[in-house]
């Protein structure tokens, strides 16, 4: 059996083999690599770094509850599933921010589309704001949600337009 393995080996590559005996066969291709290969990615890689948290502005035991997610790439001469999905995302326009939550069913749907997307963390700097106040509250670029406070009325009596200020 040796013998018929060295034989093997010593051919010239991309030529594709079947040496039989008895009733076992053995087909040799030594120029397909398998999907089963072992990658040659070292590991580090696709481990988290304390770097990725600071830049994206995370923290590991404290994840941010929403994300703003912008299409920034066309999906044409693209799969029918990645356009499915940036349609069942509503981010057909592009450059037009969504907010979805970051739980795994969306997660799982935007790494499949991570390549046409942009995503950033939702920043409440002034807490979440109550029902009243969503219709006074901006979207920052940076993925900020800031609360317009709704200034009110001044008494007329404090501040007259008539009023002089003497100073000695």
């Amino acid at each position: 059996m040796a013998g018929i393995l060295r034989s093997i080996v010593q051919r010239p590559p991309g030529r594709l083999q079947t040496v039989t005996k008895g009733v076992e066969s053995l087909i040799c291709t030594d120029w397909i690599r398998h999907k089963f290969t072992k990658s040659r990615i070292p590991d580090k890689v696709f481990q988290p770094s304390p770097a990725d948290h600071e830049k994206y502005g995370g923290d590991p035991q404290h994840p941010h509850k929403l994300h703003i997610v912008t299409r920034i790439k066309s999906t044409k001469r693209r799969p029918y599933w990645e356009k499915d999905i940036i349609k069942m995302l509503g981010l057909e326009k592009a450059h037009t921010p969504q907010v979805h939550k970051n739980i795994p069913s969306v997660n799982a749907k935007l790494k499949v589309v991570k390549h046409l997307i942009r995503i950033k963390p939702l920043r409440l700097p002034q807490g979440l704001p109550a029902e009243e106040d969503m219709a006074h509250t901006c979207l920052k670029s940076t993925g900020e949600l800031v609360v317009r406070w709704r200034l009110s009325p001044v008494d007329q009596d404090t501040t007259s337009p008539n009023a002089r200020v003497v100073s000695d």
